[in-house]
């Protein structure tokens, strides 16, 4: 909801926090020529009803989702099991 140009570290957050947002999360996307319009990878999302400041939005989403989808993100592409498609990113799972 808040991506673009000049929409990057606390900036998203406290346009969040502005916004009164109850769900915020991160997005690891490919990169493009469009500012945040690349395929998207992976997408976390959690709630920040509780949060009472953009830097505490930030550190509860770098801590709970960033530092998690984003490793994921490259061990899934480092392992070739993600395939862009029509501009939509496919992610091929293990089978179990």
């Amino acid at each position: 909801s808040f991506c673009g140009p000049g929409m990057y570290g606390i900036h998203v957050h406290e346009k969040a926090f502005e916004r009164g947002v109850k769900v915020s999360g991160a997005t690891v996307h490919f990169v493009n020529e469009e500012v945040d319009g690349g395929p998207i990878i992976l997408q976390r999302a959690i709630g920040i009803e509780e949060c009472k400041s953009p830097e505490e939005i930030q550190e509860k989403i770098l801590i709970n989702i960033e530092h998690k989808i984003l490793p994921e993100a490259v061990k899934l592409y480092c392992e070739d099991k993600i395939k862009v498609i029509n501009g939509k990113v496919e992610i091929i799972w293990e089978e179990h």
